[in-house]
């Protein structure tokens, strides 16, 4: 007989700290407050079906975790009909195949969206989210952007803590490793034709993950950087996280991979201004004109995701005051001049997947610029990631960021 640990949410401090979220004004809109309040799913409302000992999955050893190879026992689903009164009531069942008519809006328009985001099991034993509000406003605006309804972040965030304690031993006993939850959104409507929908599908999945890029731990990201390719542009949908952003990047990256290299660094324009590498915000540290160091990123121009991770550390970077921090366009050209001159230190990329990866070098028009990153004798991205990751582990057991799952 196969038995999981049970725990039951401790909802009481979990309200406390989701009434802390605060949320961008471009989602605190009247009409946007209207349609969450009048036709969100509840939290109350979910009902839990828990998978029979049949049904459970084998977990597997920490060492083996690849990056969305293994997902847990259960899923949590949240359908929505416009005729039928919106939401209906969230559902946790086991983990499962869905169906899909052959029409459906998400097959042929791509009416998709979805997040990333974490759980982890600290020093401490206990699981933590990490800023789950910020997955939920970057949702919020996906979901607007792509023309799928509108719900309340706060339920959301408890129906996704319930699926978490339900299948909590699949949250790796490792500070190397984590649970990964894909929250995803997606038009179903059973008929052809490019308008909002008026059915959807809201079902979140989780995986126990290791590294994203492990073959690059050692000795840093090597990048393929070819103007010819462009991942977003003003007016476009950059800043959103849809599937057919991902999609077209494929051929890049496995052009990148042919010649050797881990992962595309996105350039736009005419100047080849840097804007991401992969799926991470790209970080730059240099010596500016005025001889000191430099934190450097692309501002969210609508060119590029505003990710977690890049939010957390320009804050955590600006609370140290210990370097200049900016956030303004680059070019490779700068780039360039930058290494000639000796001044550029390090690059780095961040995101939820690898949390960040050092970069080594990048081939851009046939040049391999060696980057000097781990060569550094205190490099930045080093002390950013141990500070986020003593957040995230529970190595600093309170901290605002966190939302304990007891």
């Amino acid at each position: 007989m196969v038995h999981l640990r049970r725990k039951i949410l401790s909802f009481g401090n979990l309200v406390n700290q989701l009434q802390n979220v605060r949320w961008s004004s471009s989602l605190k809109t009247k009409d946007r407050k209207s349609v969450q309040s009048q036709r969100s799913f509840k939290y109350a409302d979910l009902s839990v079906c828990l998978a029979g000992p049949d049904q459970l999955n084998p977990k597997p050893d920490v060492k083996e975790l690849s990056f969305g190879k293994y997902f847990t026992d259960h899923i949590l689903k949240i359908h929505y009909y416009e005729n039928m009164n919106g939401w209906q009531a969230p559902e946790i069942m086991p983990f499962g195949n869905i169906t899909l008519h052959p029409a459906a809006k998400v097959l042929h328009y791509a009416i998709e969206m979805f997040e990333g985001m974490k759980a982890y099991r600290g020093v401490d034993g206990k699981i933590r989210l990490f800023r789950p509000e910020l997955n939920m406003e970057r949702m919020l605006h996906s979901t607007s952007r792509i023309g799928l309804p509108s719900f309340r972040s706060e339920e959301l965030i408890k129906c996704i803590c319930r699926l978490i304690s339900i299948d909590q031993e699949w949250v790796p006993h490792s500070t190397t490793s984590s649970l990964y939850i894909r929250p995803t959104f997606i038009g179903v409507d059973p008929t052809l034709g490019v308008v909002a929908s008026d059915s959807a599908l809201l079902y979140v999945i989780m995986s126990p993950v290791g590294s994203y890029l492990k073959t690059a731990k050692q000795q840093g990201i090597s990048l393929f950087a070819d103007p010819k390719f462009t991942r977003a542009w003003p007016g476009g949908c950059g800043n959103s996280k849809f599937g057919s952003n991902y999609a077209p990047t494929i051929q890049a990256q496995q052009e990148a991979c042919e010649k050797g290299l881990h992962q595309v660094l996105w350039l736009f324009g005419e100047n080849h201004e840097l804007t991401e590498m992969g799926t991470m915000n790209v970080f730059i540290v240099y010596i500016n004109d005025n001889g000191e160091r430099e934190l450097l990123t692309p501002p969210l121009s609508g060119l590029i995701l505003p990710g977690v991770v890049r939010n957390s550390l320009l804050s955590m970077a600006r609370e140290w005051n210990q370097f200049r921090v900016s956030e303004k366009s680059i070019t490779m050209k700068e780039i360039i001049q930058l290494l000639s001159e000796n001044r550029l230190l390090e690059i780095f990329g961040a995101g939820t997947a690898n949390v960040i990866s050092p970069v080594s070098c990048i081939e851009f028009l046939g040049q391999l610029l060696h980057i000097p990153t781990m060569e550094q004798p205190e490099p930045i991205y080093h002390m950013l990631k141990k500070h986020l990751l003593d957040i995230q582990y529970g190595v600093i057991p309170e901290h605002s960021w966190s939302l304990i799952i007891e």
